[in-house]
């Protein structure tokens, strides 16, 4: 999953459960953490922030971009 374009800040487009965890990764590789890292700070465990990297679904990912899909909503991610 690319950016939607190359300036700063890097905005990704979610669509679904790979292009959020392409965001999540790429965001989290920017700001120079490991997987170990970011988990501990966001106090989950590790292996579920792999399976979001590597975009295995969640039923509540899947219900939040359903909802704002039906809705004409797009899910834009952008870092400061």
């Amino acid at each position: 999953m690319a950016p939607v374009d190359d300036k700063d800040p890097v905005i990704f487009r979610v669509s679904d459960a790979a292009s959020f965890g392409a965001a999540v990764r790429e965001f989290r590789i920017r700001q120079g953490l490991s997987q170990t890292q970011l988990s501990q700070l966001a106090g989950i465990h590790r292996t579920y922030l792999s399976d979001l990297e590597r975009g295995q679904t969640t039923e509540q990912l899947e219900r939040l971009v359903a909802l704002f899909d039906r809705l004409g909503v797009r899910i834009m991610l952008a870092q400061d």
